[in-house]
C-alpha cells in the first residue's frame, strides 16, 4: 500500500499534500494524518478527525510515514477480525513489509514483523498453535491464581501501607499483572523491577524497544529450556507437553505474546478502573451504594478505557471493501479498539451506563480473540477488591485535572495515580486469615468528601451474640466457616 492508494475519494489520483512551508500540523505525505508525533498526542482527537473526514475506516500514516487504514466502526471492526477469508495477521502478506517501506529497525519492527505464533498463522495451523495455547491455559487453578493475585497484593500494600501515601501506577498497577503473570508461566524468581520495565518500554515503540524485548525473549528462552529438561505444573510446561509438539522457538515466542500481552492489558486496566473509582462521581456513589460491583466497574473501563487502544496489524488477502473505502490486497489495517468502542452508531451517548454489556472490543473478536481475557479480570477483581479492603479510606492525591497520560499508538495509560490514606502497619501475608473475605460496598475512596456525620451515625453496630434472633442467626457462622474451609483448601 503507497500513499497514492488511500485516496479519499475512490479514485487512483493522489492526494495533494501540502505546499512547502505550509504550517499544517500532523500532516505527511499524501495529505495523510500522522499516529505518531508531537500532533498526535491526542490520539483519541485524531481518529475523531479521521472519522469526520472519511467515516468509519481512514487512511493514516503509522511512525516513519508508514500507510496504515484504520479502521473506526464498530461493526467494520467486528466484520474485519471475523472474516479470516478477507482478512489475516500474517504480516508477511504486508506491501510495507515485502517492499523495505518497514526497514528492520523500525521501532514497531518488535510487534508487526512475523512470528511463528497463533496471533500470525491461519488455517490448520491457526488451530494447532492456538489450540496448544488454550489447552495450557485450561490447566489453570483459577481459584489458586485468584489467592496468588490476594497475596500479590498483600505483598505490594505492605511496601507502602506505612507511608499513608503512593503511586497506585508504578507502586500497584504495574507490578501486579507480572507478579502473577510470573507464577503462572513458571518463573516466580523473574519477577523484578528490570522485567517490568522492559515490559512497559516494549511496547512504547522507543529506541529502547528492541533492546527490551530481546531481553523477554532470554527470559524466556530459558524458562523454556529449564521446563522442557525439567517440567512442573506451569503453563509452561503444558505448553511444552502439549500434543501440538511446539518446537522451543514457538514455545518462546507464544509466552511472549501470554505474557505481554497479559501484562500490558491488565497494567493499564488496573490504573483506569482505580481512577474512575477514585475520580467518578458516579461510581462512588454506585459502588458505595452496592449497585456496582467491582467486576462491573471493571466492564465499564473496558468500554471507556480499553487496556489496548488498537492492535497491529490486519492484512488484506485480497481487493475488497470496507466502510465505504477501496482495500487493495496487501494493504495493512489497525484494528481500531479505543475508537470503535466510541462509534457514534452504537454509543451515541458516552455517559450512558455500559453495565452488563460486554460487546466492547477491547478483547478483539473472532479467530483471534484474547485467550486470557478472564485471567485479565481476574487480576483487576481480586487486585483491586483486595487493595480497597486493606485501605478502604483510600483517596486521590491530587485534582483529576492534574494527572497525566502516556500515549502510544497501542494504547494510553495513566503516569501515575497519586493517593493517600491512613498509614498502617504490614500484615503478615502468609499467616492463614481470621475471619472469612467478604467484599464490601462502604468503600470511603474518591476525591475528599466534606463530612457527613448523619450516615455515620446511622450505621447499624454488630449485634452481640446473645441478641441474636434464636432461628435464623446460628447458621451464619457455620455457613461461614464452611466458606472459609472451601477458600482455604481451594475447593
Amino acid at each position: 500500500m503507497t500513499p497514492e492508494h488511500l485516496s479519499p475519494t475512490g479514485t487512483d489520483e493522489p492526494l495533494a499534500g501540502p505546499p512547502p512551508g505550509c504550517p499544517a500540523h500532523g500532516i505527511g505525505p499524501g495529505g495523510l494524518r500522522r499516529l505518531y508525533g508531537p500532533e498526535a498526542e491526542n490520539l483519541g482527537a485524531v481518529y475523531e478527525k479521521l472519522r469526520e473526514e472519511h467515516g468509519p475506516v481512514a487512511p493514516a500514516l503509522l511512525h516513519e510515514d508508514v500507510p496504515i487504514w484504520v479502521v473506526l466502526g464498530h461493526s467494520e471492526n467486528l466484520h474485519m477480525v471475523s472474516t479470516p477469508s478477507q482478512y489475516c495477521r500474517d504480516t508477511r502478506q504486508w506491501t510495507a513489509l515485502q517492499d523495505g517501506t518497514i526497514k528492520p529497525d523500525h521501532p514497531l519492527m518488535p510487534l508487526v514483523a512475523w512470528q511463528p505464533i497463533c496471533c500470525h498463522a491461519e488455517g490448520d495451523e491457526h488451530l494447532r498453535l492456538r489450540g496448544a495455547v488454550t489447552g495450557a491455559m485450561s490447566t489453570i487453578n483459577h481459584r489458586g491464581i485468584r489467592r496468588h493475585i490476594n497475596r500479590s497484593t498483600q505483598h505490594l500494600v505492605n511496601k507502602f501501607c506505612e507511608e499513608g501515601r503512593a503511586d497506585l501506577v508504578s507502586q500497584f498497577a504495574e507490578h501486579l499483572p507480572m507478579a502473577v503473570m510470573c507464577q503462572i508461566l513458571g518463573m516466580p524468581d523473574e519477577y523484578n523491577d528490570r522485567i517490568v520495565h522492559a515490559a512497559r518500554d516494549m511496547l512504547r515503540g522507543t529506541e529502547t524497544s528492541i533492546a527490551s524485548n530481546a531481553y523477554i525473549m532470554d527470559v524466556l528462552m530459558r524458562l523454556t529450556a529449564r521446563r522442557r529438561a525439567e517440567p512442573e505444573d506451569d503453563f509452561t510446561s503444558h505448553l511444552i507437553n502439549h500434543s501440538a509438539r511446539l518446537t522451543d522457538e514457538e514455545v518462546g515466542q507464544h509466552l511472549r505474546v501470554v505474557l505481554m500481552a497479559a501484562y500490558e492489558a491488565t497494567a493499564n486496566l488496573l490504573a483506569n478502573v482505580l481512577r474512575l473509582v477514585f475520580t467518578d462521581p458516579g461510581f462512588r456513589a454506585q459502588l458505595n451504594g452496592g449497585q456496582m460491583t467491582v467486576p462491573q466497574a471493571v466492564e465499564q473501563s473496558l468500554w471507556d478505557e480499553p487496556p489496548f487502544s488498537t492492535q497491529l496489524a490486519y492484512v488484506a488477502k485480497q481487493d475488497t471493501e470496507l466502510g465505504g473505502q477501496r482495500i487493495r490486497r496487501g494493504d495493512g489495517l489497525l484494528l481500531g479498539i479505543a475508537p470503535g468502542n466510541v462509534d457514534p452508531r452504537v454509543r451515541p451517548d458516552l455517559t450512558a451506563n455500559m453495565m452488563g454489556n460486554r460487546s466492547h472490543l477491547a478483547f478483539s473478536g473472532g479467530p483471534h480473540e484474547c485467550p486470557g481475557q478472564d485471567i485479565g479480570r481476574a487480576i483487576a477483581d481480586v487486585g483491586v477488591d483486595a487493595l480497597l479492603n486493606r485501605l478502604p479510606d483510600i483517596q486521590l492525591d491530587c485534582d483529576e485535572d492534574e494527572l497525566h497520560w502516556r500515549a502510544s499508538i497501542l494504547n494510553r495509560h495513566l503516569v501515575e495515580l497519586p493517593v493517600r490514606f491512613d498509614p498502617r502497619p504490614q500484615q503478615d501475608v502468609t499467616a492463614r486469615p481470621a475471619s472469612v473475605p467478604v467484599q464490601r460496598t462502604d468503600w470511603q475512596v474518591g476525591a475528599a468528601q466534606p463530612a457527613q456525620p448523619a450516615p455515620a451515625a446511622a450505621a447499624p453496630r454488630p449485634v452481640p451474640a446473645q441478641q441474636a434472633p434464636p432461628t435464623p442467626e446460628p447458621a451464619r457462622p457455620l455457613g461461614a466457616w464452611r466458606r472459609l474451609l472451601r477458600w482455604w483448601r481451594g475447593y
